[in-house]
């Protein structure tokens, strides 16, 4: 495909210990296999692939609170802590990267988790499903209980950002909501919404691959988002 995706979940102020997130950040390593085969490993970033390559990321609770440490602001204690991991796979274009922003309680900086996914690739052709996002938002969720989180490409976004409320949820090819936002009312077909434990919902707008260019896409996408509107679900109560 042409355009470019990524994933992000988003969510409010949350005080959390570098113990809790290194939990989270555990439970959340260990179902991204599940996800794709080129989860299953990651590391640190370095200033270079060799070096990055020798700094694995650890999956068990006392290494990964070291490296939520290691992420701690070193000014402002409220920024909470930082984490970044990348897959390791050789061409640029076919890997997969994560920034995690955890802890923060202030509104200054926002949580977030976000995937940079890759663009062209084995990998790519695998991952940029429909299927593949949504069990990867549906494992971002679980970990993480975001507010809110979407999985789309730039183009769409670039798209719709002029008329977006500031905060406001995208809309995008899979999008997660909290439960606390409200109850996700019918959607035109051929949406899916499915339920995320009872954290929140999934809604994929389509089986195929969800692309700017198409404006029964576009247009399906919109449909979507009125409708979500008026039942209330898309107030921005998110800092993003």
């Amino acid at each position: 495909m042409d355009e470019t995706y990524y994933a992000g979940a988003y969510w409010g102020p949350r005080k959390e210990s570098p113990e809790e997130c290194a939990l989270r950040m555990a439970s959340f390593l260990a179902a991204l296999p599940g996800v794709d085969p080129s989860f299953a490993c990651w590391f640190r970033p370095g200033r270079s692939r060799k070096e990055a390559l020798k700094r694995p990321i650890e999956p068990s609770l006392t290494e990964l609170e070291k490296l939520v440490v290691r992420g701690k602001d070193r000014v402002f204690e409220d920024l909470g802590f930082r984490v970044s991991g990348w897959n390791g796979v050789a061409d640029d274009h076919d890997a997969t990267g994560f920034d995690i922003q955890c802890g923060s309680h202030t509104d200054v900086v926002s949580n977030t988790c976000v995937f940079t996914l890759p663009g062209r690739g084995p990998n790519a052709e695998r991952i940029l499903s429909a299927s593949v996002l949504a069990r990867l938002m549906r494992e971002t969720a679980i970990a993480w209980e975001p507010d809110w989180g979407v999985a789309m490409s730039h183009a769409h976004r670039d798209l719709v950002e002029p008329h977006r409320v500031q905060r406001a949820p995208y809309i995008g090819w899979v999008t997660y909501l909290s439960r606390h936002r409200g109850a996700v009312p019918p959607l035109p077909a051929p949406i899916r919404i499915e339920p995320v434990q009872d954290k929140g919902s999934l809604i994929i707008l389509t089986p195929e691959p969800f692309t700017a260019n198409n404006p029964d896409h576009v247009a399906l996408a919109e449909r979507a988002r009125e409708r979500m509107q008026q039942a209330g679900l898309l107030n921005p109560k998110s800092p993003l």
